[in-house]
């Protein structure tokens, strides 16, 4: 008798955002939690990585990571120190970090001095999924299948989705279940 996997959201820098996909998908889902957000340290990729541990240590059973953004570099960074058996993992509009984020964002400098860079590329040690946008304003869609390449994901080009947040339009992602379903 197989146990259904427990969801385990992992968020990107800006944390948890209500009108995200990825708290609407945790909502919906029965077995389905977050990573909590940081009091301190919240550029810090070692402090992320940790909380990340620290929310996978307290399941049981099966697990599947479900990141976005900069949640899928802290999920990558994870899988180079940890090695829990994860069942697979959705990996939803990576954020480039090598290269110059829009405003607003960190700069390089910032998230050099924070342990973010380099970008792990080795393979990832469980199946993923990377969803990738056309024209998402935080990475281009070339070095997202390069990373997907490199981490031995299967790409999936979602299409003109931009960020993939609520400014480009998304609360409820439904693509995200279907995706989630092949990993399941």
């Amino acid at each position: 008798m197989s146990t259904s996997p427990t969801i385990l959201i992992v968020p990107g820098l800006r944390d948890h955002v209500e009108e995200h996909w990825q708290t609407i998908l945790e909502r919906k889902l029965p077995k389905a939690c977050s990573v909590a957000p940081l009091e301190h340290d919240k550029l810090s990729c070692a402090a992320r990585v940790e909380a990340l541990q620290d929310a996978i240590a307290k399941i049981d059973g099966p697990l599947v990571l479900v990141a976005h953004s900069g949640g899928v570099m802290i999920a990558v960074h994870w899988a180079q120190k940890y090695d829990r058996p994860i069942q697979g993992a959705l990996l939803a509009a990576p954020a480039d970090l090598e290269s110059p984020l829009p405003a607003g964002y960190p700069t390089l400098d910032a998230l050099r001095d924070n342990g973010w860079l380099p970008i792990p590329r080795r393979r990832l040690p469980f199946p993923s999924i990377v969803a990738a946008s056309s024209n998402d304003p935080l990475a281009d869609l070339d070095r997202v299948k390069q990373y997907a390449a490199d981490w031995g994901s299967e790409l999936v080009d979602i299409g003109a989705v931009g960020h993939l947040n609520p400014t480009a339009g998304f609360g409820e992602w439904p693509q995200a279940e279907e995706l989630l379903g092949r990993l399941v």
